[in-house]
């Protein structure tokens, strides 16, 4: 009775049905792997066919010597010069052999590679596309498995595949070779391979349920490795070590007996598979001796069939270790495309470009929310150019969501915002990201020397990043032995918080944006500091700037001040200006509260 499907935590079918799909499945798999890179892998199948051939070739000519020049040297002085002849035909064959193999293996492996870095390039691609909203709805140990091992798991079937193609080569050949020995013998053949065609059929059948388990667990793993070392001091802070040693041992354990059911699977999956040559050798023995002594077959030609089967033993284990790694492969696959399709990918690039100096910013009935949360609702505002405009609203109103609907990061539900002279949409990627910059509440630095961390490895003159330094305030750089060349720990961990805002405020200047955004990028820096880092910004730069603040020293210094309240803009003007609006009145006073 056929098992009803089921499906697990990864969405994969299991049951009685579920062998055939996936062998089918992974078919199609190899087929669009094999499409990117035909002519290689064309190659390395023709080598897998050479070693085939010549691999039965070799059996019947030492079947050939066994009869007309070993066997006769027990019964004669035979002449043996012919030996010599022998010797080199075996070597050449040898050689040949060989070289089939460096072929299969060399272009087999360029292959899974060049598929490996397609897959890695399309994936990050697909992260890149992705609105910031999505893509930190995922855990980050999530992403690191799909590009990491989904991508090799998924392309491991590609190892075994051009020997498996060449097997068919193999089985050609061993069947006519077969039959013009004696067709019993080539009976014993034909009941081989549907042996291992019903011992996968059973394997697949076992393995699929579990090896979508482990896909799933080896990404909780990465998960808790990469919470517990990026969260290291509030773990070691609050003493939470042995939480996290717990929490890692779970998810470890879990990880384990999944891959033990699997290993447990292949332990009586692969002794199988090496008997059935084995047990074909007996079967061809037995049957050969009663040939024999019929007079039907010759003792070379026997020899010849036993040695075909022992050396068929390597081969059909490959063919078993293609049929193992398909179940995985499929698995893997499978994350990979919802990997893939996880949500709609932000719009299509524009081609417009963005003249150079301030640029004038604008938001129109922007609506934006997250799930059944509205977060700005109707929000309108203008700044012109080279103005400094500081938005000011309680935790949660929505500033750091209108930074990221200005950089592209996510899309507006309904409404537009407009850079310059165009709609967001329309201006080309590179070009908007080269005239406008933003410094988050996040500040992150990689691990890098300074330097890199403002140049980024852009084309940039050191004269013009002193400058930048010089108006961020980050002349510490200079008190450093290394200067510029100091090297960094993971997210600047070595400098302290004002000194990364610093450097982030300095990377943002470097060629001189149109507009630039301080997402509360000051919030580590002293005050006085602060107002010197805005004040110099005034004085040297032709920018556009909007302010996040939250302390009252910097609203006063702006020009002008937008009151984010409940989603929307609701007073615009300067601060004493705004200060007739109650809500606002009471903010300013909370911050003034705030920083006594």
């Amino acid at each position: 009775m056929t098992t009803p499907a089921t499906e697990d935590d990864d969405g994969t079918d299991v049951g009685s049905s579920a062998a055939g799909k996936v062998l089918a499945e992974g078919a199609r798999l190899c087929l669009t792997y094999v499409k990117r890179c035909k002519a290689i892998f064309s190659i390395a199948v023709l080598g897998a066919a050479i070693y085939g051939v010549l691999l039965v070739v070799g059996t019947e000519v030492i079947g050939y010597a066994t009869d007309e020049i070993l066997i006769p040297t027990f019964d004669s002085d035979a002449e043996r010069g012919s030996l010599g002849w022998l010797v080199a035909a075996l070597i050449g064959i040898s050689v040949l052999r060989s070289s089939g193999v460096v072929m299969r293996r060399y272009f087999g492996a360029m292959t899974t590679e060049r598929n490996n870095k397609h897959l890695r390039r399309a994936l990050g691609e697909t992260y890149l596309d992705q609105s910031i909203t999505d893509l930190k709805a995922r855990p980050t140990g999530e992403l690191l498995a799909h590009a990491d091992t989904d991508v090799e798991v998924s392309t491991m079937l590609l190892q075994p595949l051009p020997f498996t193609l060449g097997m068919f080569v193999l089985a050609a050949a061993a069947s006519i070779s077969l039959l013009s020995i004696d067709i019993w013998l080539l009976g014993v053949a034909s009941l081989v391979f549907p042996a291992t065609w019903l011992a996968n059929r059973i394997f697949t059948q076992k393995v699929i349920a579990p090896a979508s388990k482990v896909r799933k667990a080896v990404g909780d793993v990465t998960a808790v490795v990469h919470e517990s070392l990026d969260g290291a001091l509030v773990v070691k802070t609050l003493g939470r070590e042995a939480d996290e040693v717990q929490r890692l041992t779970e998810s470890a354990d879990r990880l384990r007996r999944t891959r033990t059911q699997i290993g447990r699977l292949r332990a009586t999956f692969e002794p199988t598979l090496d008997t059935l040559p084995s047990l074909g050798m007996v079967a061809v023995l037995a049957i050969g001796a009663w040939r024999i002594s019929d007079g039907n077959v010759t003792t070379g030609q026997v020899i010849q069939a036993m040695i075909l089967f022992q050396q068929l033993a390597f081969p059909i284990r490959i063919i078993g270790f293609f049929l193992e790694e398909n179940a995985m492969s499929v698995v893997a696959a499978r994350r990979l495309k919802k990997a893939f399709k996880v949500s709609a990918p932000l719009a299509a690039a524009g081609t417009e470009t963005l003249d150079k100096g301030p640029l004038i910013i604008e938001f129109n009935n922007v609506t934006y929310g997250y799930g059944n949360q509205t977060v700005l609702k109707d929000c309108s505002f203008q700044i012109d150019k080279g103005e400094i405009v500081a938005l000011v609203g309680e935790t949660g109103s929505g500033k750091t969501t209108i930074a990221q609907l200005l950089f592209g990061l996510i899309e507006p539900h309904r409404g537009s915002i407009k850079i310059g002279n165009y709609q967001l949409p329309e201006i080309n990627p590179e070009i908007l990201r080269e005239h406008i910059s933003l410094v988050s509440q996040e500040t992150f630095l990689f691990a890098d020397d300074l330097k890199q961390n403002v140049k980024l490895y852009r084309q940039i003159d050191n004269s013009e990043v002193d400058k930048h330094a010089k108006t961020a305030q980050a002349d510490f750089v200079n008190e450093m032995p290394g200067r510029w060349e100091t090297l960094v720990g993971e997210r600047g961990v070595t400098l302290s918080g004002g000194q990364r805002q610093r450097i982030a405020i300095t990377r943002a200047l470097v060629g001189d944006p149109g507009f630039l955004m301080l997402d509360d990028s000051t919030s580590a820096i002293d005050p006085i500091l602060e107002g010197e880092i805005l004040e110099a910004l005034r004085k040297n730069l032709s920018t556009t700037t909007l302010v996040v603040a939250h302390r009252l020293s910097t609203i006063k210094l702006a020009k002008r001040v937008l009151f984010l309240h409940q989603g929307s803009i609701v007073a615009s003007g300067s601060h004493e200006e705004l200060l007739e609006n109650s809500d606002y009145a009471d903010l300013v006073k909370a911050y003034e509260r705030d920083s006594k």
